[in-house]
């Protein structure tokens, strides 16, 4: 009796020692179990959460997030932020929108648990031979109940302006980059003045409110739908791709009749540089040049997010985030030139402004370019036409 007692305490401690097995096919969803169901890809499912880790704009590296839904009637009135659409039943047609390297994450996404186009569309590319291939299944109707952000297409917006339809959108670059064209309809609140200008958002905190700036590297229109959404707005928008997507696609608006056209050419800043195309900027070669030769000549101030910096900087620059310049002027040197630098030129032209606007004593400059940051501290760049 004993031996048999002390069988049985064994085979419990082992079995509460062993690690426990979950069911590959069964995914949790808080406190809900998500039953698969047949058809669905169920060698990797995955969750809101961890699609928000792997949500980001400047979209991270290594990763596509693919909309399997129709475009017209669902990508495009709202999708993941910087999710690409492939319409299940386009798959094969668009093929070529999916990336080179097989070893990269696909996430594909749909309509929810009744839906199977992304799940179509995981067995699709797994047998392309992408390796690394997973389903969010609950989809777009739980990552806006959960509070994800919300992105809307170009051609959402040109329906929206045709249709006359009530609607508010912005521009969160700085004036001197939107002065030079905008988005039929849209303001200009600069991030940097959003709380100066609270008074121009409409009054109906229930108005859609859909944000751009220069691109997927600019995180400006980003930041300004989040403090709008603090303001209590309910129904914030983004459009990721940008003034550099719209005019590529409908042609760009004229610039407002206040704006500056061009700009006087500056004086020639010592160090080599050599004044570029916009007033205060700096030429790209010149740069380069100083950078290559003399680097010690100037400082060159990273004006992006601490975030963006972690991701990948020029080796040698320091970082001053946009919001905090105006509190460390008197940090910058006055025996060299300063060159500011971001990921598309309107944050850097806009540090540029500041420091002229509020009297600041330092030789300043920026860099008009699309730059390409690495994890390394290499960089490409390339001027702005």
């Amino acid at each position: 009796m004993r031996a048999r007692k002390l069988t049985l305490l064994t085979a419990i401690i082992a079995a509460l020692a062993a690690p426990l097995v979950y069911p590959t096919q069964v995914l949790a969803a808080d406190s809900a179990v998500i039953q698969p169901k047949d058809g669905w890809y169920n060698k990797a499912l995955v969750d809101f959460d961890f699609m928000r880790q792997n949500v980001d704009i400047p979209p991270k590296k290594g990763v596509m997030i693919i909309d399997s839904r129709p475009a017209k009637r669902q990508y495009d009135p709202g999708h993941i932020p910087g999710a690409v659409n492939i319409p299940d039943s386009q798959f094969d047609k668009l093929v070529g929108k999916l990336p080179e390297d097989k070893s990269t994450l696909l996430l594909f996404y749909c309509g929810g648990l009744e839906c199977m186009l992304s799940h179509n569309s995981a067995f699709k590319a797994e047998k392309l031979g992408y390796g690394n291939v997973k389903v969010y299944p609950a989809g777009m109707p739980d990552w806006k109940a959960k509070g994800g952000q919300v992105s809307v297409s170009a051609a959402h917006i040109k329906q929206l302006i045709d249709d006359k339809a009530g609607y508010a959108l912005v521009d969160a670059r700085p004036a001197r980059v939107a002065g030079k064209g905008m988005i039929p309809t849209a303001i200009n609140i600069s991030d940097t003045e959003f709380d100066k200008k609270i008074a121009e958002l409409p009054a109906d905190k229930a108005t859609p409110l859909i944000y751009y700036c220069g691109g997927l590297e600019c995180t400006l229109s980003d930041k300004s739908a989040e403090k709008a959404r603090k303001l209590g707005y309910t129904n914030v928008l983004t459009y990721p791709p940008g003034y550099p997507e719209w005019e590529k696609l409908n042609g760009g608006a004229a610039a407002p009749a206040t704006a500056a056209a061009g700009g006087t050419p500056a004086a020639a800043p010592v160090a080599a540089l050599v004044p570029g195309k916009e007033k205060g900027s700096v030429t790209v070669a010149s740069f380069e040049q100083v950078w290559k030769t003399n680097p010690g000549s100037i400082l060159l101030v990273d004006v992006r997010d601490p975030k963006e910096v972690a991701a990948g900087t020029i080796k040698g620059s320091t970082n001053i985030p946009m919001n905090e310049l105006e509190k460390k002027l008197d940090t910058l040197p006055t025996d060299k030139p300063v060159v500011f630098v971001c990921g598309t030129g309107a944050r850097s032209g806009e540090a540029y402004d500041t420091v002229k606007t509020l009297g600041g004593k330092a030789q300043v400059y920026f860099l008009d370019a699309d730059t390409k940051f690495n994890a390394d501290g290499s960089y490409m760049m390339v001027a702005k036409k």
